[in-house]
């Protein structure tokens, strides 16, 4: 036997239960919206460019750009397409850009942890660090929004072999960690079950635009394509689709354009979808009766 993390076991999707959406839908579609600060002269970020010895002031710039104009284009066109989303959120950026994050609760969406800077990863952290660092995003957030989050998505979506367990332990009901499905599965940790959603890896500008080089329209093209394709699919089953986006690199003007083109597309079919947030999509996986979410039975 090959080693196992032992959190799920194998379900084919061909293989279960039906269930719908609200109002009948088939698809969620919910956008995940990276807000993400980062250390000047040290620890990780996105580069648009190779960058040189430190301080890399050409990258953090650029990330930094996010924040400041991206963002905001962003929260422009969500208005504008009426489009709600799950805001996923470095607590680093409550004191660094507060008016952004006051804009974000105006708005009315959903936050979720993610973590409390982009320029670390919590999976190479002693268990104990882990834990401080759970527990000192989560509460920044609560703090600043009036309640802790309930979904969390790791920086670079690094996990420890017991990062599941401490958020469970953490108060978190879902995870958007985990990649390795297109429906809610229920996983096991020892603090009770945690909820995954499914979070892109293809529909996503990060391995998209900056590992593979796609351009602003194939990128497009690309969110275009999994909707249509996923729309036809959930008509036997009901399935999830997130798109996962950072300012820094859709906010960009001739990314944004291209980047309306592909939300417009998916609104124009706003009455057979339901557009949603990660936080609405568990509030009605838990409303379902047991045995029809795969890992129910945990």
């Amino acid at each position: 036997m090959l080693p196992s993390h032992g959190r799920y076991d194998y379900s084919g999707i061909a293989e279960r239960a039906d269930y719908t959406w609200p109002n009948g839908a088939r698809l969620a579609v919910y956008l995940g919206v990276n807000l993400e600060h980062f250390a000047f002269g040290q620890g990780l970020g996105a580069e648009l460019a190779p960058g040189g010895p430190q301080p890399d002031v050409l990258n953090f710039a650029w990330r930094d750009w996010g924040n400041r104009v991206g963002a905001w284009r962003l929260i422009e066109l969500l208005d504008d397409l009426r489009v709600p989303a799950s805001m996923l959120v470095n607590s680093a950026m409550y004191p660094y850009a507060p008016s952004l994050m006051a804009a974000i609760r105006a708005r009315g969406d959903e936050i979720v942890g993610h973590g409390r800077t982009n320029s670390e990863r919590q999976s190479v952290l002693p268990e104990d660090e882990e834990r401080a660092l759970i527990a000192e995003a989560t509460r920044v957030i609560a703090e600043a929004e009036g309640s802790p989050p309930r979904g969390w998505l790791s920086p670079w979506i690094a996990e420890s072999a017991t990062t599941p367990d401490l958020l469970a332990e953490a108060g978190y009901r879902y995870t958007l960690n985990w990649c390795m499905d297109d429906q809610p599965v229920w996983m096991r940790t020892r603090g009770g079950r945690l909820l995954s959603i499914p979070y892109p890896q293809e529909a996503n500008d990060i391995p998209s635009i900056i590992a593979r080089k796609d351009g602003a329209a194939q990128f497009a093209d690309i969110v275009i394509d999994t909707f249509d394709e996923m729309l036809g699919q959930s008509q036997h089953l009901s399935l999830v689709m997130g798109i996962a986006l950072h300012p820094y690199i859709v906010g960009q003007p001739h990314r944004l354009r291209q980047l309306r083109r592909a939300l417009a597309h998916i609104a124009g079919a706003r009455g057979k979808v339901w557009f949603t947030t990660a936080g609405e999509i568990f509030d009605h996986i838990v409303s379902l009766p047991p045995g029809i979410v795969p890992g129910s039975e945990y």
